[in-house]
């Protein structure tokens, strides 16, 4: 049942104010119906210090509200102290690290953590091997196709897997800043330029049209994944959470959206709607997942999809009992 299904909200991606991004999570806690929330600077360790001092404050407010908060490990762990950070994380013993670089993996010496929709998991193999170490949630990179996800599903019942389904769609990190770049800066003296664009900074194509978002050292998407329309589907091949990754819009009406969604109170027509009039400005797509090109919206999931889906799920378990 659809109904089942937690909402994860992921980490800030973007560079926001300490004070907006402290009562970002505030607002998280009281009012926004998700069961888990990652918190933690996951894509630039230069930036970790504005967040630490609200650190404290945000975790203990979201635990009181009671969400599973887990900690974000960095997506590219490269210098000395950030293995250093690292480490330290893998100690917390108190709270589920995510873990976003093979770094922390080893750190955390197979204790119980998640997987971050930034480790490349695409076969059951690789999601099995994770599984052996210790991940007891896995959020499946944002390129996999239904077929995959549902195989890899499968082949885990018991860990809880999770899909990339709101947000710029995170495409690739660098050792290197285009925000710093760009503005003629080196990525030592950054001067946190990044802090400019807290929705990442548009880039064009040739011709002029929207291509790319980027993020300091990180490239997303300029269109906004939306897997609303996919929700029963994902719930058919076995998916048991949807994460809603942090933009400039109002992610507490988001994650209403796709929990009425979920829920039975809301329609997808309905729910389509809404999000177009929360985050205007930025296109949906879903494309990864139906095997098209990620820029595509479909509306594939018909009934006969579902029937097909609901009709392969009940063979796959059907063949796993024998």
């Amino acid at each position: 049942m659809t109904s089942s299904m937690q909402l994860t909200l992921g980490p800030v991606l973007y560079n926001w104010q300490p004070e907006q991004w402290r009562d970002f999570y505030f607002r998280i806690a009281e009012e926004a119906p998700v069961d888990v929330v990652v918190v933690g600077e996951v894509v630039c360790s230069k930036r970790s210090p504005f967040f630490e001092a609200h650190m404290p404050a945000v975790i203990e407010r979201l635990a009181a509200c009671g969400k599973q908060v887990v900690l974000g490990s960095l997506i590219l762990v490269s210098l000395p102290r950030e293995r250093r950070q690292t480490a330290e994380l893998a100690a917390n013993t108190d709270f589920m690290v995510e873990v976003n670089d093979l770094t922390c993996l080893g750190a955390l010496m197979d204790r119980p953590h998640a997987i971050g929709p930034f480790v490349n998991i695409y076969n059951e193999a690789t999601a099995t091997y994770f599984a052996s170490r210790g991940a007891q949630r896995i959020c499946l990179p944002p390129e996999l196709p239904m077929d995959s996800i549902q195989t890899i599903a499968a082949a885990l019942p018991d860990v809880t897997m999770e899909v990339f389904a709101f947000g710029r769609v995170p495409l690739a990190i660098s050792a290197r800043c285009y925000h710093a770049r760009l503005h003629k800066l080196s990525k030592d003296n950054c001067q946190f330029v990044c802090e400019r664009d807290p929705d990442g900074l548009p880039v064009a194509t040739l011709d002029g049209e929207p291509f790319l978002a980027m993020n300091g050292v990180q490239t997303l998407s300029h269109a906004c994944v939306n897997l609303l329309g996919d929700a029963v589907d994902l719930a058919i091949a076995g998916v048991g959470a949807l994460r809603l990754s942090p933009q400039q819009c109002d992610m507490v009406a988001v994650a209403k959206v796709f929990r009425d969604l979920l829920d039975g109170r809301r329609t997808q027509e309905n729910g389509m709607q809404e999000l177009t009039r929360i985050y205007p400005d930025v296109p949906f797509v879903n494309g990864f997942i139906h095997g098209q090109p990620g820029a595509v919206l479909t509306t594939k999931g018909t009934e006969e999809n579902l029937r097909q889906r609901k009709a392969q799920a009940g063979t796959m378990v059907h063949e796993a009992g024998q």
